[in-house]
């Protein structure tokens, strides 16, 4: 029989216990953020219409869409994000949900882009929206969770960088270049990750005069602590309606979110390849691995839903790059390497006393310890050679002696430390 080498494709990647447990950990943390903030949890297909995903994504998302036809002949393809798709479930089921709708996604999705670092074919997207509603309040709100989530996974100094695609098309309006500003915006949303020198190429090639680029590169290059950055802002749009009110919006958005002072810029280089923003727009970088790009993005999408709906669903949300969280986390050293959810080992060193080791993890289990039993009487040191592989905290060991006394040996792993304590004190022995 001929064997088949096992292997994954480019692009995508197993995940092994550690960083599995990691990956639940930070997926629990953000569900229970969302929760703590009133929004409800829903779950889409991964596979939809082609035309549902691609209708408003336009060039450079269609090339990166997993998009095939069934065995039904259907053109269909894989979601590249979950925003998307949120808008076709919003127009779906408005009547029976109403507005506003505050709603939570935890889901993997696909992009066909070039593998790099932090950035894969498949992975996992934790979103947070509000539709039916066009306001400072819902903005600051989602900056709010933005902040809360990212301090929540403890991956160290963060900075959340903001700014309103209503500034960015005054200024591109004022310039003269209004017409090609899908291009100029995603250039310049390119400027973190590939420097000046070739955002003024790809500008030059979309055929922006060189005053007009010097120009760009001068704006995108505006950034600090909102106090600084909003009144130059306000200069730059002045005499521009919908410029003045944008950076009004962001005023309102940075009095009202709670934000620590040092951990909010406005950042007007911030634009967000996707066409569908329209209003406020967020990303976070981390500030020991700002390189790895944002791990918390989003912002405002007031007319996605137009394309399924007559009734207007304004919508404001972001996305935890969980695979990024997990791939900065590790490049950090900050990845926790157990590799069991289990808090205790129960050793086996008498195979006619397997019932008392198996009540013994009972027991912690009935108090909310999590516990395994080693499954065979096997020899001490293997045992406990597993104990360290598997990243436990506590080792249970109880041999004629201890059961001649009624106790469990526990061993602390972490601190080396050996106490002694009975059946029914096991939890108290072990707990946090």
């Amino acid at each position: 029989m001929s064997r088949i080498k096992p292997r994954t494709l480019k692009g995508f990647r197993d995940f092994l216990p550690p960083a599995m447990l990691a990956r639940e950990r930070i997926a629990d943390a953000a569900r229970a953020t969302f929760r703590l903030h009133g929004f409800a949890p829903i779950d889409t297909p991964a596979l939809e219409h082609a035309e549902v995903l691609l209708g408003k994504g336009g060039g450079e998302t269609e090339k990166q869409v997993y998009r095939f036809g069934d065995n039904g002949g259907r053109d269909v393809a894989l979601r590249f994000d979950l925003t998307v798709p949120l808008a076709r479930f919003a127009a779906q089921y408005v009547g029976q949900l109403g507005t506003p709708m505050r709603l939570y996604h935890i889901a993997p999705v696909w992009r066909a882009e070039k593998p790099q670092k932090g950035r894969f074919r498949e992975f996992v997207q934790c979103d947070f929206d509000t539709l039916g509603a066009d306001s400072a309040v819902a903005d600051a709100e989602t900056l709010s969770v933005i902040h809360a989530l990212v301090a929540r996974l403890e991956v160290g100094g963060f900075t959340v960088r903001m700014n309103h695609r209503g500034v960015l098309n005054a200024f591109l309006r004022k310039n003269g270049v209004e017409e090609k500003s899908v291009a100029v915006l995603r250039a310049i949303d390119k400027l973190p990750k590939v420097g000046p020198d070739a955002v003024r190429e790809e500008l030059t090639e979309a055929g922006i005069e060189s005053a007009a680029v010097d120009a760009l590169l001068d704006f995108a290059g505006c950034k600090g602590q909102p106090k600084d950055v909003l009144p130059k802002a306000a200069e730059v749009v002045a005499g521009d309606e919908a410029g003045e009110a944008a950076v009004e919006r962001l005023r309102e958005v940075v009095a009202a979110a709670g934000v620590p002072v040092g951990r909010l810029e406005v950042d007007l280089s911030i634009a967000r390849g996707l066409d569908y923003y329209t209003g406020v727009i967020f990303e976070t970088f981390l500030d020991d691995l700002p390189g790895i790009g944002s791990v918390c993005s989003g912002g405002r999408y007031d007319n996605l839903a137009d394309l399924f709906s007559t009734q207007p669903l304004p919508g404001v949300g972001a996305s935890l790059g969980l695979d990024r969280v997990i791939a900065a986390m590790e490049e950090l050293g900050r990845l926790d390497e157990s590799a069991t959810p289990a808090r205790v080992l129960v050793t086996v060193m008498e195979a006619d006393r397997v019932p008392d080791y198996l009540a013994a993890a009972r027991t912690l289990r009935e108090a909310g310890v999590a516990a395994e039993v080693y499954p065979t009487a096997a020899k001490f040191k293997k045992q406990m050679q597993y104990a360290d592989r598997k990243g436990f905290r506590y080792v249970l060991v109880a041999g004629a002696s201890e059961f001649e006394r009624g106790v469990f040996a526990v061993k602390d792993l972490q601190s080396g430390e050996q106490t002694e304590a009975a059946l029914a004190d096991l939890a108290a022995a072990v707990a946090p």
